[in-house]
Order: structure tokens, then C-alpha cells, then sequence
């Protein structure tokens, strides 16, 4: 595979404030991660070759591109185009038997467990500790009801897996309330490959439903039907071969988020984000509304989101919003409420703790660093910025974490003395994002 320079950054990054206003266009954000590792996967599923372009290059997508070829898929990599070509297999895998190390990529290794269902041999799938406490009983249950013969080779409900595949033979499966979108995704990406029509009964609230949506999304681009009853309650997919497709992924809308952010929280700061707008797959897109809500201004056109800070006079203001449909992006709302007048409630957001970490405990914590009071009630959470307004200076403990280290940048371009540890955790979905952020500040605002 071939591979590009990566940046190697400090133990710990220092990020002053900026200087003032900005007005900056990023058109050539990379993909998103949650439609490159879909895209990737269903073309290895579909029929002939597939050729997908602004493709992501990152920890989490490599960990994916590398087990599909350790499975015995064919993919020529053009990283320096960001192109990627896949030779499909039309649902079956190439190589009896494999070991797959996959980091702390819980999405493929959610989805990659569904795949290697689909093969005729055996499959063990380990990652790193962390992964040992991330659940994925209830994905494998639901295997097992399609037919899957899968052995937990540590504590049961969780990593390590192995994988003994036979024939899969559909039906109709009962999904609890499930803990991760990612355990739906997985069954809804190999279902056309059962052999019968396969039903989801999706009970309770479905977490991160726009995920859920987004696979389907794909799932129709790459020539498979899927028909979707009760309100996301019950989704129907019958026995079909996905088709070659050559995909466009466009930029990814977590990611943007934390540019958007800096545009609302730095005053005079604007940032247009091209290639997304109202045709995007991806939920996270709706982090702009949010900033709306809080009293930024927003552009929404159809291949491009601009988001403003208020006017002079104006200023953020907290919310109460429940973010189950989209948690990723609560780490960054924590830190704009910093910045806002009054307090933000974050709500329905329990699967935070069993994400790289304990992202509620996680922001709790740094957040007071910096001066907020912060509560978590259930699975709620409390925010209430400095008493004064004043940012404390801190050095921010990132987990291991890509989205702590990213959106607690936002806070530094804001507030000094904000450092940053272990930032080269961001290489996990954006390796290049110190590089972007450098974008703000050379791009100032112009003046009549």
C-alpha cells in the first residue's frame, strides 16, 4: 500500500490565539471517514471494480484498508490522489482464514465482523485494549440470529472475536436497544447476501439515527433496495449483488465541525466549507443549525455551509439539545458553550462512555480546567461557562482521543494558554487537521 509522509507532532502543542478576525474557504477537506470505511466494504462486496476518489487517508481507514487486503481483496491505492480502487467479490471472501488486528477502529471492527461472517473459513479479530472494553454482544447476538457462528476469545460481550463463517440465512432479527448505529450499519451492509429476505426489528430509540440513514444511503448507491417501515422500526433487505460504483465521498462533516466552531466562537471569524450542503448523507452536517441556534449566523446552500459569528453586539448563547441523533459532535458544542451567555445542556448522550474513552467523564473533567462548572446527570450533560467569562489557562488531556484533541483546538484559538497534549492522537481520522487550523489564521478578515 503505498504511503504518504506523516507529520510527527510534539508531545504537546502549544496553540496561541488568533490575532483577530478571519474569512476562510476550505474546499478540499478530506473525506469522510464514516462513508470512506461504507464505501470501501461495499465495494468489496459488489460485483467488478470500483473506484472511489477523495477517499480518507487516516489510523482508522488504513486499519480498514489493510485487513480487506489481509482478507485477499485487491486494492490499488493512489494516497497522494486520494483514489482508491477496489476489486469486488460479490459478497464473498477471498481468503479462508486471517488474523485482523484492528486497533481501536470500532467501526471496522463492527463491520468487519459482519463481513468475515460471509466467508467460508476461520477469522480472529483483536484490537487494542481499549477495544476489549468497547461491547459488541449485541452485534453478535444478531449475527447469530442470521445464522453466524462467532466465539468471544476473552470476556464475553467484547473484543477479541473469532469467526467460524457458514452461510448466512436471513431472516427476521430482533435488535434491542442498540448501544452503537455501528451494530446496525454492520447487519444492514452484508443482508443482501443472506440466503433469504432479512428483517430488522429495531427496537427502542435507534442512537445515532442519521448513521443508520447514511447506509442505506450507500447502500442504494452501490445498487441494493432497502425498504424502511415504522419510522426506522423495521428495515427489510432481500437477496441482491451490489454493483462496481465509481464514488465521489464527500468531505466529512465531523471534521468540518471544528471549523465551523472557530468561525461562531472567534469574533469576525466566517468559514465556508464546499462540497457539503443539503444533498449530504452525513447527519453531523446538522452541527451548523446548532451554531444557528446558539446565535451564529448560516449559509446553507446545496455543495456549501458557511457559518458566521454573531454580529458585534450580538453574542452565543447556551442551548438545551439532545444529541443522540449526532454525538460526535458534542465535544465540540461542550467547548463552543464555553464561549456562550447562560448554560447548555447536552442530553441523551450515555453512548459517549463507550466510545475511545469516557467522553463525558473526559469532558467533565478537562472542561473545568478551563473554568466551566460541568455536571453529568445520567446521561445528560450540564455546562455552565466561566462565572467571568475568563478562560483559564490549562493543558488539556486528550485521551488517546482524536475528537477531545481537535475540539478543544477550537477553545486555544480563543483563549491562551490552552495546550494540547498528545495531539498526534488526531491522526485516527484527521491526520493533516493542525495544518487546516493554521488556515484560520492566515486567512484574515477583509476590511472595507
Amino acid at each position: 500500500m503505498l504511503r504518504t509522509a506523516m507529520t510527527v507532532l510534539p508531545a504537546q502543542l502549544a496553540i496561541e490565539p488568533l490575532p483577530g478576525s478571519f474569512n476562510v474557504t476550505i474546499a478540499d477537506l478530506p473525506g469522510s471517514k464514516s462513508l470512506t470505511n461504507r464505501a470501501l466494504l461495499l465495494s468489496t462486496l459488489a460485483h467488478g471494480m470500483s473506484t472511489l476518489t477523495n477517499v480518507l487517508f487516516s489510523d482508522d481507514t488504513r486499519v480498514m484498508m489493510t485487513a480487506l487486503e489481509k482478507l485477499g481483496f485487491q486494492l490499488k491505492i493512489d494516497e497522494m490522489n486520494r483514489i482508491v480502487q477496489v476489486n469486488g467479490h460479490a459478497g464473498t471472501i477471498p481468503t479462508p482464514h486471517a488474523k485482523l488486528h484492528l486497533g481501536n477502529a470500532g467501526t471496522a471492527y463492527r463491520f468487519l465482523t459482519a463481513a468475515c461472517s460471509l466467508g467460508k473459513g476461520t477469522y480472529t479479530l483483536d484490537g487494542y485494549p481499549r477495544m476489549h472494553k468497547r461491547p459488541v454482544g449485541q452485534l453478535v447476538d444478531a449475527l447469530r440470529q442470521l445464522g453466524a457462528r462467532i466465539k468471544y476469545l476473552g470476556a464475553d460481550g467484547y473484543p477479541p472475536l473469532g469467526v467460524t463463517s457458514a452461510r448466512l440465512s436471513g431472516g427476521e432479527v430482533i435488535v434491542p436497544q442498540a448501544l452503537s448505529s455501528q451494530y446496525i450499519s454492520a447487519l444492514l451492509q452484508i443482508a443482501a447476501y443472506c440466503d433469504q429476505q432479512t428483517i430488522l426489528e429495531l427496537q427502542g430509540t435507534v442512537t445515532s439515527r442519521p448513521y443508520v440513514a447514511m447506509t442505506l444511503g450507500l447502500i442504494r448507491r452501490f445498487g441494493v433496495e432497502a425498504q424502511v417501515q415504522d419510522n426506522f422500526k423495521r428495515i427489510t433487505i432481500s437477496p441482491s449483488t451490489y454493483r462496481a460504483t465509481d464514488y465521489a465521498i464527500e468531505p466529512d462533516a465531523s471534521n468540518a465541525s471544528y471549523f465551523l466552531a472557530a468561525a461562531a466562537t472567534v469574533p469576525g471569524g466566517k468559514c465556508t466549507i464546499g462540497g457539503l450542503g443539503k444533498s449530504s448523507l452525513q447527519g453531523d452536517i446538522g452541527f451548523a443549525d446548532l451554531l444557528q441556534q446558539m446565535g451564529a449566523d448560516m449559509l446553507f446552500g446545496k455543495d456549501f455551509i458557511t457559518v458566521m459569528a454573531p454580529p458585534e453586539t450580538g453574542q452565543l448563547r447556551g442551548i438545551d439539545v439532545d444529541l443522540n441523533h449526532m454525538p460526535d459532535m458534542a465535544q465540540t458544542l461542550a467547548v463552543v458553550a464555553l464561549f456562550a451567555r447562560g448554560a447548555t445542556v447536552i442530553r441523551n448522550v450515555g453512548n459517549l462512555r463507550i466510545k475511545e474513552t469516557d467522553r463525558l467523564a473526559a469532558l467533565q473533567k478537562e472542561l473545568t480546567k478551563l473554568g466551566a462548572v460541568v455536571a453529568i446527570e445520567g446521561d445528560d450533560l450540564f455546562i455552565t461557562p466561566p462565572p467571568d467569562g475568563r478562560i483559564k489557562s490549562a493543558a488539556i488531556d486528550t485521551y488517546d482521543d482524536h475528537r477531545m484533541a481537535m475540539s478543544f483546538a477550537v477553545a486555544a484559538l480563543r483563549a491562551p494558554g490552552i495546550i494540547i497534549r498528545q495531539p498526534g492522537c488526531v491522526s485516527k481520522t484527521f491526520p493533516g487537521f493542525f495544518g487546516y487550523l493554521d488556515r484560520l489564521r492566515d486567512a484574515p478578515a477583509v476590511t472595507d
